[in-house]
């Protein structure tokens, strides 16, 4: 059995990195509602990659090895597609609502363990699932009270996609982090990503105006450090040990909501964010392992 005291710093690093991400993702709420979720996300990766670029050459770090690569390479195209539908969504539900409903992620990745890893569900998993399930129809019901119109509900939509995505990352995370450094990481989540959303340059790129460019930078800036903290936590402690931490992104959502967008937490919403944390938390007991190191 690990010592507490080992996993106290890896822990307040992720809770940094979670913070710093929601951050971010405030961010970038208000860059893809002046600019579009698409262009958000172009420019933000290009500036990550630029400056993770710079990084990597300035040290002078080896190329990744071919496992390490593939990873990258998989994670990379899956954060494309998950990163285009969550910020598609955030732009047409509360910030706090957003996260909330990704929550759903660590209890979508239990189906996929059993799917790729032929693990066994048990039946307390599957409680937490319909638990989580009931979580999500508790914040939708908000949603329809607060008669926010049909263009939140596929907002919500989009994100629970998103989570869906975001679900195989869990399985991908302590992978990538035991088998490349936290600059390497970045560095290629930034590029890769930045390839995906280049394929449709010609048809959705548009220059951004300067006044963008200090929100663009800032943002890329703070997924960037957000990244190397998540990763360096992952590599010198277990998943199982972590997973709470993401948790603490709703409460960073709530407070950038309400400061910068005006939205009000709806008691809905905490409730059903309650029902999905505690159904995740209930889901983790069942493992012996975290599905990240299933994955090795």
């Amino acid at each position: 059995m690990p010592r507490p005291s080992s996993t106290l710093v890896p822990f307040a690093v992720a809770t940094a990195g979670i913070a710093l991400f929601s951050a971010m993702d405030a961010v970038m709420k208000g860059l893809s509602l002046a600019i579009g979720a698409y262009n958000a996300l172009l420019w933000r990766t290009l500036a990550g990659a630029l400056f993770g670029g710079a990084i990597f050459a300035i040290r002078r770090m080896k190329w990744p090895r071919q496992a390490a690569m593939r990873v990258h390479l998989v994670r990379g195209i899956l954060s494309v597609f998950m990163a285009i539908l969550f910020f598609w969504g955030l732009v047409r539900v509360p910030l706090a609502q957003g996260v909330a409903l990704a929550f759903i992620a660590p209890l979508i990745a239990l189906y996929l363990a059993a799917v790729f890893l032929h693990e066994q569900i048990s039946r307390r998993a599957i409680f937490a699932s319909l638990l989580g399930l009931g979580g999500v129809g508790v914040i939708l019901s908000g949603q329809a009270q607060a008669h926010l119109g049909p263009d939140a509900l596929r907002g919500s939509l989009a994100i629970l996609a998103s989570a869906t995505l975001y679900a195989f990352n869990i399985i991908l995370m302590r992978k990538q982090a035991l088998l490349a450094g936290p600059v390497e990481i970045a560095f290629f989540m930034s590029a890769l990503m930045s390839l995906g959303f280049l394929c449709a340059a010609p048809w959705l790129a548009e220059l951004p105006a300067s006044r963008y460019l200090p929100a663009i930078g800032g943002a890329a800036g703070l997924a960037f450090v957000s990244l190397m903290l998540l990763s360096w936590a992952y590599a010198r402690a277990e998943a199982q040990h972590l997973a709470p931490v993401e948790y603490s992104a709703f409460v960073w959502a709530s407070l950038f909501g309400f400061a910068i967008f005006h939205e009000p937490v709806r008691p809905l919403t905490l409730i059903g964010a309650a029902m999905i944390v505690t159904a995740c938390l209930i889901a983790a007991r069942t493992r012996a392992a975290p599905l990240a190191e299933a994955a090795l």
